[in-house]
């Protein structure tokens, strides 16, 4: 059974920095790709980042670009998004998904979701 599993939420002021962490397990080896996603209060879910399992693509959100940056650690089977620069914007469930089929921006994509960890930017 494939699980992600995601951590590293709280709250910081505007301009800090946070790292979230998503932990997979299951039968990752499928995996074609991991990408992150966030909801804020009253809006839709959106696209935020994802790459690759080979780490060789990766994509952003014009929103986040150059402030936030994917890695992975394919041995622990673990990704990570480096938050820097945080806006009160930026407050919002952020999840963590599995695509088994490629990287593109659309839940659709993505077959596993986590349960998400809340990101809260005060001004």
């Amino acid at each position: 059974q494939v699980q992600v599993v995601e951590s590293g939420g709280g709250v910081v002021q505007a301009g800090g920095s946070l790292r979230l962490s998503c932990e997979a397990s299951g039968r990752t080896s499928s995996f074609y790709a991991m990408g992150w996603f966030r909801q804020a209060p009253g809006k839709e879910r959106e696209f935020v980042a994802a790459s690759n399992w080979s780490a060789r693509i990766t994509s952003y959100a014009d929103s986040v670009k150059g402030r936030f940056t994917l890695s992975r650690d394919n041995v622990e089977n673990t990704v990570y998004l480096q938050m820097n620069s945080l806006k009160p914007e930026d407050t919002a469930v952020y999840y963590c998904a599995a695509s088994l089929r490629g990287l593109g921006p659309h839940e659709w994509e993505y077959d596993y979701w986590g349960q998400g960890t809340q990101v809260t930017v005060s001004s």
